[in-house]
């Protein structure tokens, strides 16, 4: 089945592939040259031993984990990977569980990949994976779900059980903008009187609870997250702090963002009504409210938003009032100076686009000069 070449680490196979035959930690690695020729197969060889080198001096694959196996199946490498998230101070538990339900779709959507030793897994194989998965998930599933399969790859290249990525030549899916239609300053003023008119026992916690998103572009969990000591009437001022293990999404441990008037009068009215809390209380006293809001939507005739777009809502109308770009990355929380701001928020609601296209002209200019 195998024959030898006469020249170390390179074998040749029945088929007439040849292929390199390494020792890591007392542990044979092999990889397929990809060629039948036998002088592609010695440059190709050479590029492989120099890598291998490269990787012994850095002591990656030298034998330092005597649980890393040549035969590393591909659920090891996941569990080697999901404890280098559990290790990740930084990111945040619905993070992490993220990553386990994309692992699971993945083990889902190729079966026997748990069990299948890495170093048999191929390129090809990937593709054909990528090909099915791809006609069925949506493009964000199916990018997210190719992203951890390349991070689990690179758990077995770092352990020297492989040297090349198989997963790293699948293109990612291309992403549709998701369309938002927001509410117009009148409708959105007749969502919250609708909410707070409700029924409900907190029908008018929801109405709190959404004008507070819709006034501050806070995130979900940054609002739950907001206690009275955060509110600095005297500065005008919200620090936002988020999870209290994990800070902001963005990363940095708080931030400040100003009062506009609106969120001032909406939290000195909560803190009137509410004046015999301590500081350390929380000053929304709902978490969510998708239903109601949904009801009201409904009942006002508006499209369909969710909590996140009311943070659109609050970056359009930033941009809309004339504060620019940069500033309002910054309230937001945004650490790259306004690239996704102009990406993701840069759309302006119809009426206000229409309205700024008729200022536009070619003849005032003209008929300043023939005057």
């Amino acid at each position: 089945m195998w024959n030898k070449t006469g020249k170390e680490n390179l074998v040749r196979h029945k088929s007439g592939r040849y292929y390199a035959r390494v020792s890591v930690g007392g542990k044979e690695v092999w990889k397929s040259l990809r060629t039948s020729h036998l002088s592609v197969a010695q440059a190709r060889l050479a590029e492989f031993l120099k890598e291998h080198r490269r990787r012994a001096g850095n002591g990656a694959g030298s034998g330092k984990d005597s649980s890393i196996s040549a035969k590393m199946a591909f659920g090891e490498a996941a569990e080697e990977h999901l404890r280098n998230l559990d290790n990740n101070v930084r990111l945040k538990p619905r993070t992490r569980a993220y990553w386990r339900e994309r692992l699971k779709a993945l083990l889902k959507s190729w079966p026997h990949l748990s069990t299948t030793e890495i170093r048999r897994i191929t390129s090809g194989d990937c593709k054909a994976w990528a090909g099915k998965y791809g006609k069925t998930a949506s493009p964000t599933n199916y990018n997210n779900t190719l992203s951890l399969l390349r991070h689990v790859f690179a758990v077995a290249v770092e352990a020297g059980v492989i040297y090349a990525n198989p997963a790293a030549a699948l293109k990612r899916a291309q992403l549709r903008g998701k369309e938002i239609t927001l509410p117009s300053t009148e409708k959105f003023n007749a969502l919250i009187a609708e909410m707070r008119n409700g029924h409900s026992r907190d029908s008018r916690n929801c109405a709190d609870f959404v004008e507070g998103l819709a006034y501050t572009g806070v995130r979900k969990g940054e609002a739950n997250a907001l206690e009275w000591r955060d509110l600095d009437f005297q500065a005008g001022e919200i620090v936002v702090r988020g999870d209290a293990v994990t800070g902001t999404k963005g990363g940095e441990g708080w931030r400040r963002i100003p009062l506009i008037p609106d969120a001032r009068a909406l939290f000195e009215r909560l803190r009137s009504e509410r004046a015999n809390e301590s500081l350390g209380e929380r000053v929304f006293a709902v978490c969510e409210c998708q239903k109601s809001l949904d009801r009201a939507l409904a009942k006002v005739g508006a499209h369909r938003i969710t909590h996140h777009d009311l943070r659109h809502l609050f970056a359009t109308r930033c941009i809309e009032s004339g504060v620019d770009i940069p500033t309002v990355s910054r309230w937001l929380g945004h650490r790259d100076g306004g690239a996704l701001l102009m990406k993701t928020y840069g759309h302006l609601r119809r009426e206000h686009s229409q309205a700024q296209a008729r200022k536009v002209s070619f003849h005032c200019g003209l008929k300043k000069r023939q005057t």
